[in-house]
């Protein structure tokens, strides 16, 4: 698994920005809003527990995952560290999310997150796995991965065969393309949230 690849809820306003990560902090989460935070009214709470706060925003140091992305599914992933999962608010559901994704003060690119425990895997430990629908030339762990949550999918499930669940996951990348092309969603990857100092860049990303 590469290492390529959440946590400010639009509609709050703070001059807090996300706090980088850095030596002793592999990944760091925070609720503030950056300076161009939107306006407006708060969306209505979601019954079914689907984060209530859309786009929600992150940051924090890439670490490696459990090493199938690339081997097992020929869909690579780029893991953030137990401390992002961790902030994750109460509100949110395990799932399969979409949204927009940078390394460092690189490109923004379309990406889906698979947000829980896998059931395929039983994984024991909550995860987040970000897929970024990006080819890049290098591994890039250690470096500061920004992820835009803009929506949701689908919730976890399990599968009968290795081959179904990658079906579903490339199902829910192409899915994740054309939600992207939206309006409300496109204008997101211009966020103020995505451009980071050329200081925080490492490798060449």
């Amino acid at each position: 698994m590469y290492a390529r690849a959440l946590a400010r809820p639009a509609g709050l306003r703070s001059s807090r920005p996300c706090p980088p990560a850095g030596p002793g902090r592999p990944g760091t989460a925070s609720t503030a809003a950056p300076p161009d935070a939107r306006t407006g009214p708060q969306p209505a709470p979601r019954a079914d527990g689907v984060m209530r706060h859309l786009p929600y925003f992150c940051r924090g140091q890439v670490v490696r995952g459990f090493g199938r992305g690339s081997k097992q599914l020929g869909i690579p992933t780029a893991n953030f560290p137990e401390q992002v999962v961790d902030n994750l608010p109460t509100d949110v559901s395990t799932g399969i999310y979409y949204g927009w994704a940078s390394v460092g003060s690189g490109d923004v690119h379309k990406m889906v997150v698979s947000i829980g425990w896998n059931p395929y895997y039983k994984n024991t430990k909550k995860s987040m796995e970000t897929h970024i629908m990006h080819t890049f030339k290098e591994d890039f762990y250690g470096e500061i991965l920004n992820v835009a949550i803009v929506g949701y999918l689908r919730p976890e499930k399990n599968f009968d065969s290795l081959e179904s669940l990658i079906s579903a996951i490339q199902g829910d990348i192409e899915e994740a393309k054309k939600r992207l092309d939206l309006p409300e969603h496109l204008k997101l990857k211009e966020d103020n949230f995505f451009e980071v100092p050329k200081s925080k860049v490492m490798n060449g990303h």
